[in-house]
């Protein structure tokens, strides 16, 4: 569907929190990098429950803000953000002129948002700013002895928003500390005063309400990772355990309640293929199967927009996205289905919706388009854009992105993608692998991704693959990469690299491995176990040494040295032969690495030793590092440096610049 990409909203957002201009062109900067390295003007964006305003989050040079918007003559009318690092990790209206948010700390671009447990209110019209839970908590002040508000070492989440409760909200609070009890809370949205609503038996547990805000359902886990859910039948019931990991060997997270509240749904992994929807019945404590996909695990659930929030349906990302319902009759079924129809090959959902149920914000995804904004009135049926994530990138102009399917040397089935430069036949190409981070439960999925489409519009086709350990695809199948750094992991990122030349589509003297994070020690380990497969690796912000990474991870909470036990295994031996810095002297090709001083999930020490160890063995390596920045570099002149040195890395080694 074409439409108008740069109206008034946008640009009133953009001037709130002042959004970064074009990035000024400089011969040293390819035309490649300078349209994907501007960060998106907006990521989230929601409704109020009048549409009187719309509130969104911008993401800014080494923050996030949020933004609100008066709708009827798009006026801004407040605006917030905290210092250096910190990120919106949730924001939610709470009635029709509060939003509460909450905090986090981000240190780095790629950097996984770590909730501070802060929870600020904020007004529609920019009154009424402050924190209302968290160390950051203002009191009464000096000289008044009314303190109404005090800081605590305790962090929260907000678990109902209690539509039709306009003054109060119910979180989740625990106290600061290794593996803690949570508690369910009932909170003023005004002053912050707070009541407990629910304990549970439970370490580290998630609340699920009914749909009269009353905390019915838990789920949790104690430092042996084996998850517990609970269940109790009303306000002061006592709670029952309704499925234990460690007899049923099935994990399971609530869902939600059905509309009239007689049915429990739950997520449910299976002993082998994807996860499945399970109704439970209240009374009986019957359970049935009402929703699995043959290949993917359940990716988004989809709840009612109107009336009771009940799950319905589901969306998979098997391949491309697609939606399955196991209420197909209900009426916002029916809506979603027509509004599929509406915006063909591309993804939409329903964001937010108005109280009355007539307008609804849309937000509408594919893998060329990185998310257009528009209002829709469910009575006459139209749509109206709103904003652009990225409007300065026309989605015609974008790579297309395919889902590709393969088998690993022991037949395990693997998903994934290949994007080709627009207008290429997919056939002889120099070719990127492209594994993700992560690397336990993360999943390369079909939407816009901008170094696949930087790398596409440089000339080179791009290879993700969803190697064994990824998540969307069972339990079983992430359980299998458990241990297997640079092994079967590895593995199978080689066998997707032989299964490209086999289909003529890389051109085998032309194929480069890169990777951020977990997929840079990918690079780095696939360039020594397959010393003659690749032209050259690129690492960015890696972890290349496990024992030194399993030891720190050894001393963070009882839950966390079960997780590195789990998946990485403690064997100093096992890991040291795993270590791509040990195994330097096995890289037969030029490597490129970067890494930020401030990085605390990958500290800079690893690329240092991966930098010594190559120069030792005689490997030619490029570097650059940058002092003030994290896990993924924030600052436009940084990034446009490294994928400038990036891109010129690959073109001398598998583009235009290579050897023939």
């Amino acid at each position: 569907m074409l439409r108008n990409r740069g109206l008034g909203a946008a640009l009133a957002l953009c001037a709130a929190l002042a959004c970064e201009a074009g990035v000024a062109h400089a011969a040293t900067v390819p035309a490649e990098v300078e349209q994907f390295v501007r960060r998106e003007q907006f990521r989230d964006v929601k409704l109020s429950p009048s549409g009187a305003y719309l509130a969104a989050t911008l993401p800014m040079e080494d923050r996030t803000g949020l933004v609100i918007l008066r709708l009827s003559d798009h006026a801004v009318t407040a605006k917030f953000s905290l210092g250096r690092n910190t990120d919106i990790a949730w924001f939610e209206w709470v009635n029709d002129q509060r939003v509460l948010l909450g905090v986090a700390d981000k240190y780095g671009m790629l950097a996984r948002p770590q909730s501070t447990g802060e929870v600020v209110g904020l007004d529609a019209d920019g009154r009424g700013a402050e924190v209302l839970v968290g160390q950051r908590v203002q009191d009464g002040g000096a000289g008044t002895r009314i303190k109404p508000k005090q800081a605590e070492q305790v962090w929260a989440l907000l678990t109902d928003p209690l539509p039709e409760d306009d003054r109060n909200v119910i979180l989740t609070v625990a106290n600061f500390g290794e593996d803690a009890y949570t508690r369910a809370e009932r909170m003023d949205v005004r002053s912050g005063r707070r009541v407990v609503a629910a304990k549970v038996p439970v370490r580290n547990a998630r609340f699920t309400t009914d749909h009269q805000g009353v905390v019915r359902l838990a789920v949790g886990a104690d430092g042996d990772n084996l998850s517990r859910v609970y269940y109790r039948d009303g306000d002061g019931a006592d709670w029952r355990v309704i499925n234990d990991e460690g007899q049923t060997k099935r994990r399971e997270v609530p869902l939600g309640f059905s509309a009239d509240a007689t049915t429990v749904y739950l997520q449910s992994s299976a002993p082998e293929g994807p996860d499945a929807i399970i109704a439970w019945d209240v009374a009986s404590g019957g359970r049935r199967e009402v929703l699995r996909d043959d290949q993917a695990d359940p990716h988004e659930i989809i709840y009612a927009t109107r009336g009771p929030r009940e799950p319905i349906g589901a969306l998979f990302m098997d391949g491309k996205p697609r939606t399955a319902f196991f209420k197909p009759d209900h009426p916002d079924a029916r809506l979603q289905r027509s509004l599929e129809a509406a915006f063909e090959e591309e993804t939409v959902r329903i964001v937010s919706r108005t109280t009355d149920g007539r307008h609804a914000l849309l937000l509408v995804t594919s893998d060329r388009n990185s998310g257009d904004y528009f209002s829709f009135d469910t009575e006459t049926k139209k749509a109206e854009h709103l904003i652009s994530r990225r409007n300065w990138l026309d989605p015609l102009q974008m790579a297309e992105m395919r889902p590709v399917a393969l088998k690993a040397r022991d037949g395990t089935p693997l998903h994934g993608y290949l994007t080709v430069p627009r207008g290429a036949a997919a056939k002889g190409l120099p070719m990127v692998l492209l594994p993700h981070g992560g690397p336990y439960g993360v999943q390369d999925t079909w939407e816009f991704g901008e170094e696949a489409q930087m790398l596409a519009a440089a000339g080179y086709a791009v290879l993700q693959v969803n190697y064994r350990g990824s998540g969307g695809y069972g339990h079983a199948f992430q359980a299998a990469g458990a241990r297997q750094w640079g092994l079967a992991m590895q593995d199978d990122l080689t066998d997707a690299t032989r299964w490209a030349i086999a289909e003529g589509i890389a051109d085998p003297q032309r194929i480069c491995i890169y990777g951020a994070s977990y997929g840079a020690y990918a690079a780095l380990m696939g360039a020594a176990k397959e010393p003659s497969l690749y032209r050259c690796a690129a690492g960015y912000v890696g972890l290349y040494d496990l024992v030194t990474r399993t030891r720190a991870l050894a001393k963070g909470a009882r839950s966390l040295e079960t997780w590195s036990e789990d998946w990485m295994g403690t064997d100093r031996d096992a890991l040291a032969a795993v270590s791509p810095n040990l195994f330097a002297d096995r890289i037969k090709v030029p490597v490129f690495l970067a890494a930020g001083g401030e990085d605390e999930i990958t500290p800079i020490e690893h690329t240092r030793m991966m930098e010594a160890a190559l120069k030792r063995a005689g490997v030619p390596v490029e570097t650059l590092y940058y002092s003030n920045e994290g896990h993924g570099f924030y600052t436009q002149p940084h990034l446009q440096e490294y994928y400038a040195r990036l891109l010129d890395f690959l073109g001398r080694h598998i583009g235009p610049g290579a050897a023939r």
